[in-house]
């Protein structure tokens, strides 16, 4: 069992980044286990990322802990992919985070929250639960990779998450969407079936539609609203902030 005692700075940290950055995502994974667990969670959205990332951690530590946000807006195909998820890697928990009910958040905030502040809808549904997520553990592993977004080209394989106060570690930082599926195919690796119908990102019903042919992947989220992230990562403006 790994201690915690260690006090991780990000000076410290930037160090264990450069060391890692030649190596492959399963080094990342093995150095957060041997520092963090069992006070280490995968962040899992029951993506293709979280696909490759479990595979490889089951490998590395069977039981693992893994949390995922509930929202109560996610795809049918989302549940069943937890529910695949759960019998593919059974020693592995996936523990269940939440806020308000749909009808709590529509008497407190109004109705359709998502259609006029989708920043708070985010806030009080994602955020919110996250918050009590991470507060449990030392450090938190997650799919995020530099190619998704401009808001994501700077991320390291291990860093400091001034945001909420823990070592963050993005294990896939530095593959391509392909390197993904290459792995996936090559391993036989359940996945959610959104992917195969133009949903290359998934969220929540009300805010996520395929993606179009020549579109950016994340296109799909937050269409034609003023909205990239929902809060889980910061932006690049809000990293520099941190890091000062």
């Amino acid at each position: 069992m790994a201690t915690t005692t260690k006090t991780w700075t990000p000076e410290a940290l930037e160090a264990v980044a450069a060391e890692l950055e030649p190596q492959g995502p399963e080094a990342t994974l093995q150095w957060m286990v041997d520092n963090f667990h069992p006070s280490l969670y995968l962040a899992c959205s029951f993506q293709q990322e979280e696909s490759v990332l479990l595979h490889m951690l089951s490998k590395i530590q069977p039981d693992a802990r893994a949390f995922y946000l509930d929202t109560d807006f996610l795809f049918p195909e989302t549940y069943e992919t937890r529910d695949v998820f759960a019998l593919t890697w059974p020693s592995i928990k996936f523990e269940r985070y939440h806020n308000l009910t749909p009808e709590q958040q529509a008497a407190e905030h109004g109705d359709k929250l998502w259609e006029r502040e989708p920043g708070e809808c985010c806030n009080i549904r994602k955020v919110e639960p996250l918050k009590r997520a991470l507060g449990e553990v030392d450090a938190w592993i997650t799919g995020v990779r530099r190619d998704q977004a401009p808001t994501r080209a700077n991320t390291k394989k291990v860093e400091w998450d001034g945001k909420f106060g823990l070592v963050k570690a993005s294990p896939l930082a530095d593959w391509s969407l392909d390197d993904v599926w290459n792995y996936i195919k090559a391993n036989d690796v359940p996945y959610n079936p959104l992917h195969d119908r133009n949903f290359p990102s998934i969220g929540c019903t009300y805010c996520t539609r395929p993606v179009m042919p020549g579109e950016d992947p994340r296109a799909g989220r937050w269409a034609d609203q003023d909205k990239t992230e929902c809060g889980l990562h910061p932006s690049e403006a809000e990293a520099k902030a941190e890091s000062k």
